[in-house]
């Protein structure tokens, strides 16, 4: 073989190797930001408070978790009202809405929605924590009726 034919074919085996390498590392960066993304989103759809305070800090910044790609979209507490009886069940809806919609985006919405479910429950009990006695009787009551919606049609 000619040695210009040699340097041919190792120009065209290191683009070759070059290429591969490229394609790997991008499936491998995909890989990585998918699994980041659903630890981050496991973060922000958990049942306690220190998870609804990250999920509340992170809406309220969404530029800088723009690189994750989340689903922010919301329709608050869809046909329901978002604030029954005056109890502002508004912002547990939208958290409810982010976990349903980015985890259904990724394929695994039947594998969380029970926790999802509970997340919401625990936040509108927080919500309802707020008040005492009677009001807080009442608004626990609506709470449970909006988590059974959830669960039963959610």
């Amino acid at each position: 073989m000619r040695p210009t034919a040699t340097k041919g074919l190792v120009a065209a085996g290191v683009t070759a190797a070059a290429l591969l390498a490229t394609a790997t590392t991008a499936e491998a960066a995909t890989s990585a930001t998918t699994a980041s993304k659903a630890q981050v989103l496991a973060n922000f759809t958990q049942t306690s408070a220190s998870s609804y305070q990250a999920w509340a800090s992170a809406e309220a910044n969404r530029g800088a978790w723009a690189s994750y790609g989340f689903n922010w979209s919301t329709d608050y507490c869809s046909s329901s009202p978002d604030n029954p009886f005056g109890f502002p069940f508004q912002k547990s809806c939208q958290r409810h809405d982010f976990g349903y919609r980015n985890y259904k985006e990724m394929g695994a919405f039947s594998a969380n929605k029970s926790r999802l479910d509970s997340a919401f429950y625990a936040d509108l009990k927080r919500v309802c924590d707020r008040y005492s006695g009677a009001t807080e009787g009442a608004c626990n009551s609506t709470a449970w009726v909006y988590y059974q919606a959830v669960r039963a049609l959610g």
